[in-house]
């Protein structure tokens, strides 16, 4: 039964053994012996993981499977679903972090025995870490003696019958534990499922959960009401006596929550399932901080049944407005004094149906700053969000004027998002002083204080933009010149790197042998791309080699060894169905080879880089080894052909290659400036920085 409880599609058995989909189907089709499909649909079945792992060995074609590889696996063919085979493994974790002999005792016999005692272990360290008996902050008791007697705990001990049928996950949780670590396995597998699963989840990236915690400051009880699966609070600086409050609607994240909190840190975690704003989980909560990414634009958020709610102390929210109904949510879970932050739709600082509450918002002193942020920060990663800092209103006066912060200027090209670390310094900097004093100094372009006063107009538009002047000198005379000079630079290159006019030639009768073969023989070595290394290491996108841009992409938490990149290196992305091939240079070299990537690394005493490039992006040879699904075009780099040529003659041809990427680039490179001169010049005509003579 638990042999055939992990199920494996063939895109899973294409990462096992190291292959393409397409060879896979060959398996398939020659081998008489190839598992069975027990599962999925007749187009895309799925089959036994043990049975696959079997037959992989007997033919040769898998000396073992790599332990993170197999664990993960089966979690994602769980029977139960991945997200149930997650919960049932931080338990596991949990208890192998907290007691690690109770598990070794539990863990040791047979499948039956281990799903009969294990429930019990577990609850010796879920009941103290997630249930009531948990000790509590004497300010939420005075509030209300009983703060959870509604609420039930997200992680709940799993039955007996359901740990049996995870009990070879957790064994080989337990075995990668033993390598990574409790808590990096958990981040490990948790990423990927997360990964793998793109359009379930809205996250908030790490950079902009720690710029977050850091506005809110040192606190010692934290809560975040639509915690997710738990960036901001993993984003804040814990310690052993503090306490982690989350609440969810859905009940997998809140327990996926509490587990990563749990194996992450000491700090108490109280975390709870349910819809925040029809039914608290915290109704007598006093927090110092909360944190929130709530759903934006959400229209059944209980507008008809919570008329009367006594949260809504600065205005009953519209329909349209949710996002104030959790602001407003968050400002009555505070004590006197505590920090709210919660990331913000840019529609909500000036919609009309929201401005009466904007404006009590802003006379009160609760609203005290507001930050764009970049394009591509968040998502979704094609509008500007902003962050809300607020302030439960105590016995000090209103303060008289509000931050207001744009940080637009921090955006970059690539997928990477903004330059967090300038941008953090830059908005931290402004709010520091800011607090400090009450008011801060013209920043122009990025940051000023505002008087309440200023703001409170037939609208209450609150959108930094349009309160901030622009940057003194952002696209002048001078600085459009500049870019002038460097676009007439940049188009005499391109001149001077034209190709030369091509001669006629005969289609050519090249010996052809493909990648597959020559990494076989040793000419070249394959790596794909993962998801695991360090998070301080860039990483090269698909989309980075697509627009020839530096590496700016992030990896998640994890000890995954990274696959690296070194000068000389040729980066082919596998999706999209374009031909484009990329060697590595010195500034890209050293760089983690990101998802959806294959990197070739040729012997250059017999593959010449350039060469083997150029080569490579030859329209017909990525049509051949190209396959198609109903969406998508993929690309499997094995199949792709080379000629056999000495390797002079490579050289000739990759010469040749090379002065073709110098002139793709001083073409990409002049674009870029046009758009920026044209930019510069319609803004400077526009804002009086420029005059028409």
């Amino acid at each position: 039964m638990q042999d055939h409880a992990t199920e494996v599609t063939a895109a899973g058995i294409a990462r096992l053994a190291g292959v393409g989909r397409a060879a896979v189907s060959n398996w398939r089709r020659r081998h008489a012996d190839f598992p069975k499909p027990v599962g999925g649909t007749e187009t895309s079945p799925s089959f036994a993981l043990a049975e696959v792992e079997a037959w992989l060995r007997e033919q040769g074609k898998l000396a073992e499977v790599p332990l993170r590889e197999r664990v993960w696996q089966q979690l994602a063919g769980h029977p139960e679903g991945p997200v149930t085979a997650l919960v049932h493994v931080g338990c596991v974790l949990l208890l192998i972090q907290e007691r690690p002999p109770v598990w070794l005792e539990v863990g040791a016999g047979s499948d039956e025995r281990l799903a009969a005692l294990l429930p019990a272990a577990l609850d010796q360290v879920l009941t103290p870490r997630f249930g009531a008996g948990a000790a509590r902050d004497r300010r939420v008791h005075a509030v209300n003696p009983s703060p959870h007697a509604h609420s039930t705990p997200a992680v709940h001990t799993p039955a007996g019958p359901a740990l049996l049928l995870s009990a070879p996950l957790l064994r080989g949780a337990a075995e990668l534990a033993a390598e990574l670590g409790a808590r990096q396995t958990f981040e490990f597998l948790l990423g990927r499922h997360l990964d793998a699963n793109p359009r379930q989840y809205t996250l908030t990236p790490a950079e902009l959960a720690r710029l977050m915690a850091d506005l809110a400051g040192p606190a010692r009880t934290v809560l975040d009401p639509a915690c997710g699966t738990g960036a901001l609070l993993r984003a804040v600086d814990t310690r052993p006596e503090q306490e982690l409050y989350a609440q969810d609607s859905a009940p997998d994240l809140a327990a996926l929550t509490a587990l990563r909190l749990a194996l992450h840190s000491r700090a108490a975690v109280r975390a709870a399932a349910g819809d925040t704003l029809r039914a608290d989980a915290h109704p007598g909560l006093r927090a110092d901080a909360v944190l929130c990414h709530p759903p934006f634009n959400e229209r059944n958020w209980g507008h008809d049944e919570l008329a009367y709610d006594p949260r809504w102390e600065y205005g009953f929210p519209a329909r349209t407005e949710s996002e104030l109904a959790w602001v407003q949510h968050a400002l009555a879970r505070l004590t006197d004094g505590g920090t709210a932050v919660l990331l913000m739709p840019p529609a909500a600082a000036s919609r009309r149906s929201g401005r009466r509450i904007r404006a009590d918002l802003l006379r009160r002193g609760a609203l005290r700053a507001v930050v764009a942020l970049p394009v591509g920060a968040a998502p979704p990663y094609n509008i500007p969000l902003h962050v809300w800092v607020l302030r439960r209103p105590d016995r000090t006066p209103a303060a008289p004027e509000v931050l207001l912060a744009d940080t637009g200027r921090f955006a970059t090209e690539g997928r990477g998002g903004p330059d967090w670390q300038a941008m953090r310094d830059a908005v931290l900097d402004a709010w520091r002083s800011f607090e400090r004093t009450g008011t801060l100094d013209e920043r122009p372009g990025l940051a000023r204080s505002v008087p309440v006063i200023a703001l409170l107009d037939d609208d209450v538009d609150l959108a930094p933009a349009r309160h901030l002047p622009p940057p003194a000198a952002a696209d002048g005379a001078e600085q459009l010149t500049a870019v002038r000079e460097r676009l007439g630079a940049t188009l005499r290159l391109t001149a001077d790197l034209t190709p030369p006019a091509a001669e006629p030639g005969r289609p050519a009768r090249w010996p052809l042998t493909t990648i597959g073969e020559l990494a076989r023989g040793g000419a070249l070595e394959l790596r794909t791309g993962g998801n695991g290394g360090h998070a301080r290491v860039p990483v090269l996108t698909d989309h980075d080699v697509l627009a020839a841009a530096a590496p700016s992409g992030t990896l998640p938490e994890s000890d995954e060894e990274a696959v690296l990149t070194e000068p000389g290196d040729v980066v082919v992305p596998v999706l999209g169905g374009g031909s484009v091939a990329r060697v590595v240079d010195d500034m890209t070299g050293g760089a983690a080879l990101g998802r959806n990537l294959v990197l070739l690394r040729p012997d250059p005493t017999a593959l010449d880089p350039w060469f083997l490039a150029g080569f490579l992006r030859g329209t017909a040879n990525n049509r051949q080894a190209s396959s198609y699904a109903s969406t998508a075009t993929r690309l499997d780099v094995r199949r792709l052909q080379l000629p056999r040529l000495p390797l002079d003659e490579q050289r000739r041809y990759g010469t040749r290659f090379r002065a073709l990427d110098e002139f793709e680039r001083a073409l990409r490179h002049a674009s870029r400036l046009g758009d920026q001169l044209v930019r510069g010049m319609y803004d400077g005509l526009t804002d009086g920085t420029v005059t028409p003579g």
